[in-house]
């Protein structure tokens, strides 16, 4: 978003458009719409039940927003008006606009009048005006800063007016125009909140508990509607935004779209061909139909009311917008996917998480995302009311009184009638949606498949004899044809890098480099999820079709004629038939895409020319334009495919021909995954790598980096491995961003450009942030004339293949990496000996860059330097406590290289971190201990113990080298001792998700946040994220979760495995993310609360100084530690062959590990004193007085070179000068508001348990607002009795009503919990040892296998103990289980995902993907319909029959949990135990039943 109240316009890194926010919402309704007070009071009961969901930044009185939207109070307003002697006409035909105005009296009044003035105009009647009475005196300061005039006008229908509601639509849309042309100073102000016949809505920047004391309207007992609809926003800044509380006309969002950009662009491009015969010629006052200075939940708003007023159906409406994932799901009905695949051929997903509350004044639903990845409860009434949230509880229902207790699955909606009466479901909802036409008969008659589309004539499969002068014209270097395509070609997957990258960015490089290096990939980190694209690919898709797109507002059959391919990625043969396309629905033409490198502007003209080529082609009639360089020859160079697409797709948009017209791009120049998604991301339908392909064949026929051989089917074999890893390729870069559709993905545009000028990125990828400036048309040119040179003017090589370029390893003559071979030597031999001169000429030699550029910090000088005498300056020892080492596991490290930095960091106060793979906790209690714990996506080793023990606890949220993807750590490396730690099985796989499965929001993070400071109030608790464009209102986001610490991590670092697309191409330098992290938490006068850390390739005192003047106050170091120890950097850490016994697990290889604690304290002693002599001489005394002081930075023009001549560093120079009173660095401690919650109390009952081992029992009542019960006293019981805790139930805690998130979270050893009623999510994560038993209440008349009586994401790696579910649980149940027990009656999607240990028995149905990356443990499933295993994800599991020790294990747990929840449904089981064992089904993963066979017979 760009403009809204109270944001501030961009400056130095900051920009309003990365805003973002997240939220709760709910709804109650009654099913009849019988309307009354107690609704509205019900509904804001709901958003009070919400209020943890949002959030208050520096003024604790202000909230991020909330708000309520209502049916219109006809008996109130009638009142309120007859009070001015006006009286009303009838229900329906009159409307009011609720509308935020200017506190100036003379700028009020100015578009009052304008506002009348359009009224009457449009032959409607201004009935009266009222001003909405409020208490100012409600809100916080932040607030009332920037607070609205509130007033509502009353509107009479026109005569000969049908349809009142589309009338206003188009008065409102004319109001908005014509208010923003107004020349007065607090336009901002205005905004029309509701503007209807139908509903009205409160809204602003309020707590939830200040609506309805703010809004005294609210109060009044003839405030009378049938449904009310909620939303508790949570931003991610503090500034004072009142139009951006939800909810909008029609909906509330919970969530984040991902695809906004494009979803933008795509609404722009069909505006030209939108129609409706409802509104007519008119439909074109509307448009803009989309505002890129609105909100994603905004635009998502007006689309819907757009297509409403149109004739839609808002629920239709909905499903077009936000489809489920059809295409892969075996159990939907056919005509329900007929149905969503006619819907792709017009619109692309608005794809994201999200949970939306949505409206048109009768009906009222809810509608989850396709991935499910917001939590959805409703529960049904037996006096006829639905109450729906985002968490159950939001109102005390009495269980007698609940007629049903359910939950939306992924991809579904539910909606209640009010005018019919009626709540309908999911599945009738879609069937008569489905029924409405015939889509199958439409997609039977019309859609073609390119398989069986003919071919004219078969592909010559032969290449060029010109080709090495071909690779050398697109920019090739050997490494490419080694490093990237032999190995896709050989293995059907991307080739695997490791420790970092270390070599320039491009535009700081003095080699040429292809566009698409400029450009750097966006990912998903806190307010939305990365998705698995391999274990979830059922939600994924690839699926892309050839032409429709069309009018979007109308069903014909015609619009089914398109063509489908299963990728986007194609090979020649199927380029050929696209291009030999020429009839009435489908005509192709090729344009070339080139330019004469020997004319002047060359590349400009070729642009010019090209533009005028495919206007040409598309005012013929061409709607397939494929865009080729086919024509490069020695007079002829290749315009950028990258900038070829997007400047075509833009020119097109802007033309207002895009719509309906296709862009194929046959390409020579892409060959890396990251080259097709920039390209599909920028507006391409279709690639076709040519030459890429080519070279396949010339290196199987040469034998260069593939095997020799002439066998043609073998060659092609290899074509086809590539183009299918590039397809996985680009479904992970799809999924790293949380998307799920490349339909969604194309020309989305998330990226970020890096050293590109803000001209040429304005003009040809408008819309792409680019923040420090850089090259432009004239040296690109430049760099595309160089490669024309060499291939086809360079007699000297004119035989040569092309040189190696040394990019992914060093070579002499080679890319510059900061970490050459002298660089290492000497760095060792200094830390070995002591010998601080030699370290300085070691940095000497990484820090100066006036050669060879290589980073962004490179490019910096120190100015304004005040010098004082170095013995004034911070000593050695308090600067070194402020160094920690990365995260590196063990398991990733060996033990020995793992303890070395941990007695190290302890020794000089500094910390180590234990990475992902937990910690023996025989560590804990001496010099080996890792003061820093990591909490990682997937769990390992994270006991309460292991959280209990620790300084910090720091949650990763992203990696640098490989930010929004997962771990895999290969069986062969999972030895005795690192299972033991991970608690898992030796020899298994072990998974880590790329999400935290209890991390898809800003909201899901600080639930994590107050649970980890519940089980460790004294531990502070960081959140890492990546550096990436908008990294700063991340930050701000998650010092408002209540963070200790940020930790800001570049791109550049990254000691683990990652596939090199990752490591090159994803994340930002942590000079960036630093920079705008400080300066955006300062300008939200967050800084003060909150530190800020950084990593990533630091090596210097010098590389310290600047992070400190850029906003850090602590800094962490990983490669320079290990090369310390002795890496020689080979590469190769994910091969087990590291030759010196870091990198390894290999017990002869450990043996050759000579590293040592004093060569680590060596080093930061070294790097802390070249600190201090930088801040003598820029005259700080301590660190605490750098940060943040930018102004003692300038740019070293001296060292700039042909493309960094146009980088400009004052962004990331900015500093905040509106106000000095801002703290600049960490002054304050977090209020994380664990003081008055229900754990004290249970704490002290259970007093005679924790001193005495005595049994206690403790009988309480608990609401949802009750959250992570149970966890600080399993922390304070690990904390006095470590692992083993206490003796089984020697404390009993009884609680019934509804239970907060994360209940029973990290339950301890000793610790049980009843609760009789309902649970929201999280139930049971991290256990180690307790037992959590969940039971529905006896009044309850709902069976238990059909009530929903927990959320998702239950289990999440639990370590030990029981849990027993007396009803269905949501989706994610048993996620990275390692070793508990449980039983269920009934869960949703992804059961016992990447599970590694345990036993789960689902006594009912399951959701689809069961099993997936699950690698350890067992599941027995009740298989009552018969169809259970169609729902298994077998990649990585059997379906087995239980074998007679699995029947008395299920036999057992179901009759303890009988016992525990008076199970009807376990009881029936164990009554017909004879009879219902053959139904049970063993899941179970075959290599851990291999390894639990060999233990066995060990055993035996």
């Amino acid at each position: 978003m760009v403009k809204a109240i109270g944001i501030p316009e961009e400056e130095g890194l900051y920009s309003p458009e990365q805003e973002k926010d997240n939220c709760g919402v709910g709804f109650i309704a009654h099913k009849f719409g019988n309307k009354s007070h107690r609704v509205v009071e019900q509904g804001l009961e709901i958003l009070i039940r919400l209020a943890h969901r949002g959030a208050v930044g520096a003024d604790p009185e202000t909230g991020d927003g909330a708000g309520i939207s209502i049916q219109m109070p006809d008996q109130f307003l009638r009142k309120v008006m007859n009070d001015q002697n006006v009286e009303l006409p009838a229900v329906g035909d009159y409307g009011v606009g609720m509308l935020f105005l200017p506190q100036d009296e003379a700028e009020r009044q100015e578009m009052i009048n304008l506002i009348e003035k359009l009224i009457t105009e449009e032959g409607q009647e201004v009935l009266g005006w009222r001003d909405v009475p409020v208490a100012e005196d409600e809100i916080g300061e932040n607030a009332a800063s920037k607070a609205p005039y509130i007033k509502q006008v009353v509107i009479g229908k026109g005569e000969g007016v049908d349809n009142f509601e589309l009338k206003l639509y188009f008065l409102r849309r004319k109001i908005e125009k014509l208010v923003a042309r107004l020349d007065i100073e607090e336009e901002e102000l205005f905004n029309v909140t509701s503007f209807s016949s139908k509903v009205l809505i409160y809204k602003g920047l309020l707590l939830a508990e200040q609506i309805s004391k703010f809004y005294l309207d609210l109060k009044d007992e003839s405030m009378q509607s049938g449904f009310a609809l909620v939303h508790q926003r949570y931003s991610t800044n503090t500034f004072p935004s009142w139009d951006l509380a939800q909810p909008f006309k029609y909906l509330a969002h919970n969530g984040e779209i991902n695809t906004l950009r494009g979803n933008i662009n795509w609404m722009e491009a069909r505006e030209p061909s939108l129609e409706s015969d409802i509104l007519g010629d008119k439909i074109k006052e509307l448009f803009p139909i989309t505002d890129e200075e609105a909100s994603d939940s905004s635009n998502l708003n007006n689309v819907v009311e757009l297509m409403v007023a149109s004739g839609m159906d808002v629920v239709e409406a909905m499903t077009m917008l936000i489809p489920e994932a059809w295409s892969k799901n075996e159990f939907l009905d056919e005509d329900v996917k007929a149905y969503h695949e006619y819907n792709a051929t017009l619109m692309e997903p608005w794809d994201g998480p999200a949970a939306i509350g949505f409206t048109d004044g009768e009906q009222i639903g809810a509608k989850l995302d396709r991935n499910g990845l917001r939590p959805a409860r409703y529960t049904v009434t037996k006096d006829d009311y639905i109450i729906a949230a985002s968490e159950v509880g939001t109102l005390d229902t009495p269980s007698e009184n609940i007629a049903e207790s359910g939950r939306l699955q992924p991809g579904e909606m539910l909606v209640v009638d009010t005018e019919a009466g009626e709540i309908i479901h999911d599945e009738e909802i879609k069937e008569e949606l489905s029924s409405a036409h015939p889509y199958r008969e439409w997609l039977e008659n019309n859609k073609q498949y390119l398989e069986d589309v003919a071919a004219e004539k078969e592909v010559e499969s032969d290449y060029s004899e010109e080709i090495t002068k071909e690779i050398r014209a697109f920019g090739y270097s050997r490494e490419d044809l080694e490093v990237l395509i032999a190995p896709m070609a050989a293995n059907q997957k991307e080739a695997i890098g490791s420790m970092g990258n270390d070599t320039p960015l491009a535009v700081l490089s003095n080699r040429t480099k292809p566009l698409f290096n400029y450009f750097k990939q966006l990912f998903a980190q806190v307010t939305n999820p990365p998705i698995d694209s391999i274990r979830e690919k059922v939600v994924m898709s690839l699926k892309t079709n050839l032409g429709s797109k069309a009018n979007i507002l109308e069903r014909t059959a015609d619009k089914a004629k398109t063509i489908e391919f299963d990728s986007p990625i194609l090979d020649n043969q199927q380029l050929n038939k696209i291009a030999n396309l020429d009839s009435d629905e489908f005509k192709a033409a090729t344009v070339d895409t080139v330019f004469d490198p020997e004319e002047e502007n060359g590349l400009q003209n070729g642009l010019i020319k090209l533009f005028n080529r495919v206007t040409e082609q598309v005012e013929a009639g061409a709607n397939v334009i494929i865009l080729s360089d086919r024509g490069v020859n020695d007079s002829q160079a290749p315009i950028p495919s990258l900038l070829a697409t997007s400047a075509v797709h833009n020119y097109l948009i802007e033309n207002k021909m895009r719509n309906g017209v296709d862009l194929v791009v046959e390409t020579g120049e892409a060959r890396e995954v990251m080259h097709f998604a920039l390209l599909i991301g920028y507006g391409a339908l279709a690639v076709n790598p040519y030459l890429a392909l080519d070279t396949i064949s010339y290196m199987s026929d040469e034998g260069l980096y593939l095997t020799e051989t002439e066998d043609r089917s073998r060659i092609e074999k290899r074509k086809r491995k590539y183009l299918k890893a590039v397809d996985k390729g680009l479904l992970k870069i799809m999924s790293k961003m949380g998307i799920s559709t490349i339909q969604s993905y194309r020309g989305a545009q998330i990226f970020e450009a890096v050293g590109l000028s803000s001209e040429f990125v304005e003009q040809y990828f408008p819309g792409t942030t680019t923040r420090i400036e850089g090259i432009g048309l004239e040296v690109l040119e430049k760099e595309m004339q160089c490669n024309h040179q060499r291939a086809y003017n360079d007699p000297e090589h004119e035989d040569d293949l092309v040189a190696n370029e040394g990019e992914y390893k060093w070579r002499a003559q080679g890319e510059h990496h900061l970490f050459s071979p002298e660089a290492i030597a000497k760095l060792q031999h200094a830390t070995r000996k002591g010998d601080y001169e030699l370290y300085k000429k070691y940095a000497q030699e990484i820090d100066d860059q006036s050669e060879h550029l290589a980073t962004i910090r490179g490019l910096f000088d120190f100015k304004d330097r005040d010098p004082i005498p170095i013995e004034e300056v911070e000593a050695v020892e308090e600067i070194r406590q402020r160094f920690v080492t990365g995260a590196m596991s063990f398991g990733s490290i060996s033990k020995e290289a793992h303890e070395t930095l941990a007695k190290a960091m302890n020794e000089i106060g500094g910390m180590s971190n234990s990475g992902e793979g937990g910690e023996d906790p025989e560590r804990f209690y001496d010099d080996r201990r890792s003061a820093i714990k990591q909490v990682a996506s997937g769990r390992f080793g994270v006991t309460t113990n292991y959280l209990a023990n620790a300084d910090e606890l720091q949650i990763k949220m992203a990696q640098g080298a490989k930010p929004g993807e997962g771990g895999h750590l290969p069986g062969k490396k999972v030895s005795e001792s690192i299972a033991k730690v991970r608690h898992t099985t030796p020899g298994i796989d072990l998974i880590s998700p790329p999400p935290h499965h209890d991390i898809y929001s800003i909201e899901d993070l600080a639930q994590l946040i107050f649970d980890l400071k519940n089980v460790n109030p004294d531990s502070r608790v960081s959140v890492k994220l990546v550096s990436e464009v908008g990294i700063g209102t991340i930050a701000a986001g998650v010092s408002k979760a209540h963070a200790d610490m940020i930790l800001v991590s570049g791109f550049d670092g990254g000691t683990g495995a990652a596939p090199l697309t990752s490591i090159k191409h994803a994340g930002l330098p942590w000079e960036l993310g630093v920079s705008e992290a400080h300066q955006v938490l300062v300008k939200n006068n967050l800084r003060d609360r909150v530190r800020v850390q950084t990593d990533g390739q630091m090596k210097t005192g010098r590389d310290v100084a600047i992070a400190a003047l850029l906003g850090a106050e602590e800094y962490g170091f990983a490669t320079a530690p290990l090369v310390v120890l002795g890496c020689i950097m080979m590469r190769q850490c994910s091969e087990n062959s590291c030759p010196v016994g870091i990198a390894t697990q290999d017990p002869r290889l450990r043996e050759r590990f000579a590293g040592s604690k004093e060569q680590i304290i060596n080093y930061f002693t070294f790097v802390a004193q070249h600190l201090r002599e930088i801040m003598a001489e820029l005259g700080f005394r301590t660190v605490d007085e750098m940060i943040g002081q930018t102004d003692k930075l300038d740019m070293n023009d001296a060292i700039k070179h042909w493309k960094s001549e146009g980088i400009n560093v004052e962004k990331i120079l900015h500093q905040q000068q509106d106000d000095t009173d801002l703290a600049v660095h960490c002054t304050q401690d977090q209020d994380h508001g664990i003081d008055d919650i229900l754990d004290r109390d249970l704490i002290a009952a259970a007093k005679p348990a924790l001193e005495k081992e005595e049994k206690v029992t403790i009988d309480r009542e608990i609401n949802n607002t009750n959250r992570t019960v149970g966890t600080m006293l399993s922390g304070l019981i690990a904390k006095e009795y470590g692992e083993e805790g206490l003796a089984d139930d020697t404390i009993n805690i009884n609680l019934t009503g509804y239970a907060g998130q994360s209940f029973g979270a990290f339950a301890m050893k000793g610790l049980t919990l009843k609760l009789e009623g309902q649970a929201n999510d999280y139930v049971a994560k991290g256990m180690f040892g307790g037992k959590v038993i969940v039971k529905q209440p006896d009044e309850l008349e709902v069976p238990a296998h059909k009530n929903v009586i927990a959320g998702n994401t239950i289990l999440y790696g639990a370590t030990e103990g029981e849990l027993y579910m007396n009803g269905v649980a949501g989706e994610r149940f048993g996620v990275r289980n390692s070793g508990a027990h449980a039983v269920v009656e009934g869960i949703g999607d992804h059961g016992c995902e990447y599970m590694t240990g345990g036993r789960v028995v689902v006594l009912g149905q399951t959701g689809r993907n069961f099993g997936a990356g699950m690698s350890g443990g067992i599941a027995y499933v009740y298989d009552i319909d018969g169809n259970f295993t169609e729902k298994v994800n077998d990649l990585m599991v059997d379906i087995e029959e239980l074998k007679e020790e699995d029947l008395e294990l299920v036999q057992d747990l179901v009759t303890n949990h009988v016992e525990y929840t008076g199970s009807e449904r376990g009881r029936e089981v164990l009554e017909n135990w004879d009879e219902v064992q053959d139904k049970f089904v063993k899941i179970i993963p075959p290599k851990y039943k291999e390894i639990m066979a060999e233990r066995r017979e060990d055993e035996e």
